[in-house]
């Protein structure tokens, strides 16, 4: 027996046995777990050493030995941080005189929530998306929470979050009423603050561009084309809600748009200018509610009319003669309801030259009647002066005469 005692084997067992033992008495008689702890940034920060109060010393560590930021520690323990930053967030440490963890608290700093940006849009009459984002960047984890209420007394309607996106939905808001309001509250560790957004539905209804543009070429006519495009997927193809559409074009370089309104597709754009590539354009809006928005304009397309020289460009499908369009394909109107835009003349002969060299030219004949009327005038000045010399110079002599000798 004695033997075994002294073998290494057995002094080896119970060597981990009675270290196993004080492990488990420092877990049982200490506070050693792990927390977090938020706290306001550019503040003091107080981190205790565990839940019950420490009567001896003890040593706060940060984080694999790094060195603490500006600190205190009062005698039961607790460590003060002095107007702590961002730098001073990370996972704290506090240990006994023999080296044992007490405690360790995982430390966040940040702010409490302000007031949020708010924004709603509002694609079509059953569906409000509204979104935010932070005027005071927290640098804390939040959570949201958001309702919608149409005038004063209807009931609160459910804004279906998406935090990851910070926005909400709205399906069937009461869309006649005059005004709408969103609250949204945002709640982290440091506080909450609540956002209250007033919208008018009616004025932000603003549908998705018109989708499927497309310009083709009409073979034997160098003036014009087909503009044809689709209702935006977000918009309900019904009879209670039409759009109307802006549709603008000008040759590449212009500064100046021609510009004409429809109410179904396709148009013919009959005042292209011929032999000139072309920039078109799309955008719509609700027709019945002119305090709506008019949608983003489409991406922007190139086309070039038809030209009898050219063997590639020619219409995928063969069209009526010019006498024989039906009238549903022609605008109802070649002005916008608000334009600030100059139109292209129609009536440009389609042999002429560059328009710049047309504007050039019609200036330096301006220039030149100009001075041709200056040189006649000063002439005829010249001449009327000359002839009243003329007439003085005569009575003077004729004076002369009738004087007696």
């Amino acid at each position: 027996m004695p033997g075994l005692l002294s073998s290494p084997v057995y002094l080896t067992v119970i060597w981990l046995l009675s270290w196993s033992l004080r492990l488990a008495r420092a877990q049982i008689q200490t506070d050693e777990v792990s927390s977090v702890q938020y706290g306001h940034m550019q503040s003091n920060v107080t981190l205790a050493c565990g839940k019950t109060q420490v009567r001896m010393p003890v040593t706060w560590r940060l984080d694999l030995g790094a060195v603490l930021p500006w600190h205190q520690v009062t005698a039961d323990g607790t460590l003060v941080l002095l107007h702590a930053d961002h730098s001073a967030q990370g996972n704290y440490r506090c240990y006994d005189s023999r080296g044992l963890l007490l405690h360790s608290v995982m430390l966040r700093l940040g702010y409490p929530p302000g007031k949020l940006n708010v924004s709603c849009q509002v694609p079509n009459h059953q569906h409000v998306h509204c979104s935010w984002t932070e005027r005071v960047r927290t640098f804390l984890p939040a959570e949201y929470n958001a309702s919608f209420r149409g005038g004063q007394r209807q009931d609160l309607q459910p804004c279906v979050l998406n935090l990851a996106r910070n926005h909400c939905n709205v399906n069937d808001p009461y869309f006649w009423q005059t005004i709408h309001t969103l609250t949204i509250t945002e709640t982290n560790a440091l506080g909450s603050e609540t956002t209250i957004y007033r919208v008018k539905l009616i004025e932000q209804l603003q549908p998705d561009p018109p989708e499927s543009l497309m310009v083709e070429v009409i073979e034997g006519h160098p003036k014009r084309l087909l503009v044809s495009w689709d209702y935006p997927v977000s918009w309900p193809l019904d009879d209670f809600f039409p759009l109307i559409f802006h549709i603008r074009y000008r040759p590449q370089g212009s500064m100046y748009w021609s510009e004409v309104l429809a109410l179904e597709s396709p148009v013919v754009v009959t005042d292209a200018l011929a032999g000139h590539l072309h920039q078109v354009q799309i955008q719509a809006r609700d027709e019945l509610n002119s305090d709506s928005k008019w949608s983003e304009w489409s991406p922007l397309l190139l086309v070039k009319p038809w030209e009898a020289i050219s063997s590639t460009t020619k219409s995928p499908e063969k069209l009526q003669p010019e006498e024989t369009f039906p009238d549903y394909l022609f605008p109802f109107s070649s002005k916008p309801e608000v334009s600030t835009a100059k139109s292209h003349n129609s009536g440009h002969p389609e042999d002429k030259g560059d328009l710049g060299l047309v504007i050039l030219l019609v200036v330096l004949t301006v220039v030149i009647l100009t001075v041709v009327l200056s040189l006649i005038f000063v002439v005829w000045v010249r001449h009327r002066r000359h002839d009243h010399e003329t007439k003085q110079e005569l009575t003077s002599m004729v004076k002369m005469k009738s004087m007696p000798i």
